[in-house]
């Protein structure tokens, strides 16, 4: 990857759902770190699928108003953004819910989990995820 270096050298990077938001949005709320990733065209970044689902359903419930060109454009979006798909599968959603993590936000512990066992550093500004030693995180 270019200029950038990363401790666990990660074999890639998952955008945690926020983080797709700003990008699409206001990628200017994005810390500089997230940006100099997102930007790198040598970086490999994922997208969760459990992602589609958290926007798309915060929406109908009236949580992200403001984003109805995201839910309408999403797969423009991540093409746009160059993201690979990362599907959820059994061993994500086993470790997510097995995790002794007090954090129960699903959305989050899906993506903890997939980012563990996919070896993928999560961009995000989360606290929360931040603060759990499993996975590297940039922001």
């Amino acid at each position: 990857m270019g200029t950038l270096s990363f401790i666990g050298d990660p074999a890639g990077f998952l955008l945690d759902t926020s983080t797709f938001l700003r990008a699409s949005r206001v990628p200017e709320k994005l810390g500089k770190l997230a940006s100099a990733v997102i930007e790198d065209p040598e970086a490999k970044l994922f997208l969760s699928s459990i992602s589609a689902y958290e926007i798309t359903n915060k929406h109908r419930l009236g949580k992200l108003d403001d984003y109805e060109f995201v839910v309408e454009n999403y797969t423009e979006i991540a093409r746009r953004l160059g993201v690979i798909e990362l599907p959820v599968s059994t061993a994500h959603s086993y470790l997510a819910g097995s995790m002794d993590w007090a954090h129960r936000d699903p959305f989050d512990r899906i993506l903890l989990a997939q980012a563990a066992l996919e070896n993928l550093a999560i961009i995000t500004d989360d606290a929360q995820i931040k603060a759990h030693n499993w996975v590297e995180t940039v922001w």
